[in-house]
């Protein structure tokens, strides 16, 4: 028991200290934490506890035998070191803790039965040991990772030895509730997202809560009233830096009076020779100069490089990069402090760094190849005759922009329509109009039945259709029209009905009005496009209304008509029928869709890439089809080949109102807004292995740009290598070669 007095020596020495200090309870040992089990007043019930009284913790003997060897006398040492415990126990009311002196257990000296020599034995560690919060491992050792990764898991992490730590059983919201009623202090617990528990707050972190919201500081020790220290006051301590930043006073910048004064002095003193000069300086110690750009420079330089002359410098910039023996050419500078750094610093840099990166620049061999060798030849205009290349006459309306035109089957006459409702009949070569009809209301689109043995055209205006026979035709021709459209001729008796009208107007034996009228359904618009099948029986129309009633297509010898689609995707802007197979193209603003009329299925949709489609045609042969729109684009489609063009050709300056292929001749035309009509030559071959050949042959220029609308359409004569346009100044011209 002799070793355990010098403790208690110092345990009372530390029991005086402990008076003048109780701030500090644990000197040396760490924070002061209260445990869970402690009361709502976070102070500990008894500071001076058992395990206050702890023993020092002396040096280990280097020479002291093996673990084992200690576990002999394990018992003795556990009954002497409990009555330590007791001896401290009963001092507990005289003396207070001191941990900063009794860190450790007190180790045991003892002889070794073994060995003979003394070792020191300590007690064992209680595993249960109820340290301070601080020092505690958390149980759940997941590290700093998204919690919500267990949610759907009954664990919520791992410990320390790899084992789940579930989660433990919670209850809902009404038992949080019942919780709150019967224990009135379940208010200052907080909900720890690691254990998903609810862990009690201590005194001093509600007093840090409280401080917060009543905006004190949450330091308890911090005192707001403490004397002010004189830092910059005092003797020896005088302002040293500035406290203002404000510009300095105009009045510091005027000279001074008295120093002008002592200034003058010295000037009178330096005039009567009172105040000497310095002795000048000798030539040798004077800094030589001389001109760079003189013909005989320095020997210890090297000669300038002299300036190029203008053929030279031409043959260098014509040179390539690679092939020139420098980066650089020698420039004339009439000073020094006019020339300019170097404009290629950077890139030499740049390479220098790719070097040293070790990612040298690869030299590729220079291929010489003549630029004009890349441009595909093409043949000569010349020996691509006929093809129109001036205007032979110019036929004028009355007012109104004239949109629509079109050419009798033979080639003899024209029909034109404006905008105020007026149609004319001139012929071709002469531009004799011939007959005028007044509508009173604006024209969309007129064309000409491809029928030979019959001559008539369809006008297509505000929801109506009217039918025109031309005044200037044989005696058998008009026979056989007006049987056409003789109601007691119909091929068979219609039964599905249909929301279009024929009708006969009263009008109908002369030729002052239509010969038969078509209504079409209600809000269906103007009829901007109208289009016929090569037999001459069926035609099809596009109205601005859109929707179903925006499509029809129309049978003269039963005199029905009928929508062939239900629904539509899209607006239709044009439609086209094959010259030779059931199939219906429809242009809708983006896309171009083929539909097979026999099978009543859709066949392919082409893709041209333009914004808004503005004009379409179908090649005679049915394999090519062109497409213009109002981005400036004219898109050339192989139906063979792919659903996107096969040649995209940018020409017109402005958006494309027209286009269309010649009948008979291999040519094609497109009008613009720009006022201008771009004659091609294009030439499909019966061989699948060779491409089309398209060879820009004339722009013809002729009708004025009015209101930025400039030719608005554009006709081939059937049987000629003419050309007629329409445009917003109210003519129509035709181009003959």
């Amino acid at each position: 028991m002799s070793p355990l007095a010098p403790n208690k020596k110092r345990k009372k020495s530390a029991k005086e200290q402990s008076d003048a200090s109780d701030a500090e309870p644990f000197l040396n040992g760490g924070l002061d934490s209260p445990s869970e089990d402690e009361g709502e007043d976070g102070l500990l019930q008894d500071s001076h506890s058992d395990e206050d009284d702890v023993d020092a913790f002396p040096e280990i003997d280097a020479g002291s035998d093996t673990a084992e060897e200690g576990k002999e006398d394990t018992s003795g040492d556990e009954e002497e070191y409990s009555v330590s415990e007791d001896e401290g126990e009963d001092d507990d009311e005289d003396a207070s803790s001191d941990d900063d002196l009794h860190i450790f257990p007190t180790a045991k000296t003892i002889i070794s039965d073994i060995t003979g020599q003394p070792k020191k034995v300590y007690p064992e560690i209680d595993p249960d040991y109820d340290s301070d919060s601080s020092t505690e491992d958390a149980p759940n050792r997941v590290g700093n990772i998204p919690l919500h990764w267990y949610d759907d898991l009954p664990h919520v992490g791992y410990d320390i030895d790899g084992k789940k730590v579930l989660k433990p059983a919670r209850g809902d919201e009404l038992d949080k509730f019942l919780k709150t009623v019967d224990d009135p202090s379940a208010w200052t617990s907080v909900f720890d997202k690691n254990t998903q528990t609810d862990k009690p707050l201590t005194a001093e972190e509600l007093d840090i809560i409280r401080r917060l919201e009543s905006l004190e500081n949450p330091d308890a020790d911090y005192n707001p009233y403490e004397p002010t220290v004189e830092w910059f006051t005092g003797k020896g301590k005088e302002e040293v830096m500035p406290l203002s930043a404000a510009p300095e006073p105009k009045r510091r910048w005027i000279p001074s009076k008295w120093e002008k004064q002592k200034v003058m002095k010295i000037v009178r003193a330096i005039r009567q020779g009172r105040i000497l000069p310095s002795k000048p300086k000798t030539t040798s110690s004077q800094p030589q100069f001389y001109a760079i750009w003189n013909d005989e420079p320095p020997s210890s330089h090297a000669p300038p490089l002299p300036a190029p002359k203008l053929r030279e410098r031409k043959g260098w910039e014509a040179t390539d990069k690679e092939d020139r023996e420098r980066d650089y050419l020698p420039k004339k500078y009439s000073a020094l402090r006019l020339v300019p750094a170097y404009d290629q610093f950077i890139q030499e840099r740049f390479s220098r760094q790719l070097d040293l990166y070790l990612a040298p620049r690869i030299q590729r061999a220079k291929l010489n190849i003549d630029p004009n060798s890349l441009i595909p030849k093409l043949p000569s205009p010349n020996t691509l005759r006929p093809f129109p290349n001036y205007r032979s006459l110019n036929f004028a309306h009355a007012r109104g922009r004239v949109r629509c035109i079109s050419i009798s089957p033979d080639g003899a006459w024209v029909v034109s329509a404006d905008e105020e409702g007026t149609v004319s009949l001139w012929e071709v070569i002469v531009g004799r109009e011939v007959k005028r009809w007044s509508l009173n209301e604006k024209v969309g689109a007129v064309e000409w039945c491809p029928r030979m043995d019959v001559s008539f055209f369809v006008v297509g205006t505000e929801e109506k259709l009217h039918f025109f026979i031309s005044p200037n035709s044989s005696i058998d021709v008009l026979t056989a029209t007006r049987t056409l459209f003789d109601p007691t001729n119909l091929t068979s008796t219609v039964v599905a009905p249909s929301l279009v009208k024929w009708n006969t107007p009263q009008q109908a034996s002369t030729l002052e009005g239509p010969l038969l009228s078509v209504d079409l359904p209600p809000s269906s618009g103007l009829v901007t496009h109208m289009t016929w099948h090569r037999k001459g029986d069926y035609f099809a129309t596009v109205s601005s209304g859109g929707g179903q009633g925006g499509v029809w297509i129309h049978q003269v010898s039963r005199q029905h008509s009928q929508a062939p689609f239900k629904k539509i995707k899209g607006s239709v802007q044009l439609v086209l029928f094959h010259p030779a197979k059931p199939h219906f193209f429809v242009a809708t603003q983006r896309y171009v869709r083929i539909y097979n009329l026999a099978e009543q299925k859709l066949l392919k949709m082409l893709i041209p890439g333009i914004r808004w489609i503005s004009s379409m045609d179908l090649h005679p042969s049915g394999d090519h089809l062109i497409v213009g729109g109002y981005d400036r684009k004219l898109c050339w489609f192989d139906l063979e080949l792919s659903e996107k063009p096969y040649k995209v050709l940018r020409y017109h300056t402005r958006a494309i109102r027209s286009l269309q292929f010649h009948p008979s001749y291999p040519l094609f035309a497109s009008s613009s807004d720009d006022g201008s009509i771009q004659v091609f030559h294009a030439r499909v071959y019966s061989d699948l292995l060779t491409d089309p050949l398209i060879v820009p042959l004339k722009i013809l220029r002729g009708h004025n740009v009015r209101e930025g609308l400039g030719v608005l359409q554009v006709r081939w004569v059937p049987k000629q290598p003419w050309l007629v346009s329409t445009g917003a100044d109210s003519t129509v011209a035709v181009w003959c070669h």
